[in-house]
């Protein structure tokens, strides 16, 4: 089958710091890099390196050529990333001496992407496949909706969580990826417990104490703990979380044994420096969970 990604795409300017600036403090620069991030081109190329055909659906601008091209050499189809005057969406990342980090986004033309172009996108894919989306786009909720009625598995990473846009994807949604935070935020907006949310799974990350996954329907709750490695940069561990698992859940994987090899995944990423061109291959996270057996 296919995983269609709806997302962002951005050019990432990390800058590692001795620790993360106070109101009003100026910090020099211990090191500077820039490379391919967003959270879309992160979700889209964690599932291309688990083994999933990836399509992605989005935008670049005049200056996003270079970040297009190692989308695609990671394994991403970039037919249906449209491009535009606007420029491309770019992130600020501060990291501290404990790899954590802090994140300032222009959308650029992740914002400007209209929803009847990706609608039109969908038009190729086919009952099972996968969508997987998150909120540094526009078109969620049109988009989202077109893959339910075209009978596609519908993954929605609500991050960064705007309740507005949530309300809007959630009728169309059959996978609800949070992290814990953004359950509690969810959870206390709508007035609900996680149980009576209105989709079918409900996936929920606790960083460096594991994840949970929610079969809402049976009742039934799957917990898969993380594992312990030396962090390096957390950025982009989420989605690497994300990617793997819908791409495990797309070749047949059940829930547990999907979870497992999202958080492999995760975990080695957080060894690494970098994003979207940090994230592991499958064989070398089959390899590291060999290892820990």
């Amino acid at each position: 089958m296919t995983i269609w990604t709806l997302g962002s795409i951005n050019i990432d300017h990390v800058y590692r710091l001795p620790h993360l600036p106070q109101p009003g403090e100026t910090l020099a620069a211990l090191d500077y890099s820039t490379g391919l991030g967003g959270k879309g081109a992160n979700q889209s190329v964690a599932a291309a390196r688990a083994g999933a055909r990836v399509r992605l659906i989005g935008a670049i601008g005049p200056d996003g050529g270079q970040v297009l091209a190692r989308l695609v050499a990671l394994g991403v189809d970039c037919a249906a990333v449209a491009r535009m005057q606007t420029a491309t969406g770019h992130a600020i990342i501060l990291l501290d001496a404990a790899s954590e980090n802090a994140i300032v986004i222009h959308p650029g033309a992740n914002r400007a992407i209209a929803p009847q172009a990706a609608v039109a996108a969908l038009d190729a894919a086919v009952p099972g496949d996968t969508l997987l989306l998150q909120n540094e786009t526009s078109a969620q909720a049109e988009t989202a909706e077109a893959a339910a009625i075209r009978g596609l598995r519908v993954v929605y990473s609500a991050a960064p969580f705007e309740l507005a846009a949530v309300r809007a994807v959630l009728p169309h949604v059959t996978t609800l990826a949070l992290n814990a935070v953004e359950a509690g935020q969810l959870t206390a907006a709508l007035g609900c417990e996680l149980s009576d949310l209105p989709v079918a799974e409900v996936l929920v990350t606790h960083g460096a104490e594991g994840a949970d996954w929610h079969d809402l329907g049976a009742g039934r709750v799957i917990y898969q703990p993380a594992f312990a490695v030396s962090p390096v940069d957390t950025t982009g561990a989420g989605d690497t979380f994300a990617g793997y698992f819908a791409a495990a859940r797309d070749q047949g994987f059940g829930p547990a044994a999907a979870l497992r090899l999202a958080a492999g995944a995760a975990a080695l990423k957080v060894t690494r420096a970098g994003a979207a061109e940090a994230i592991p291959a499958r064989a070398e996270v089959e390899a590291f969970l060999e290892q820990r057996a």
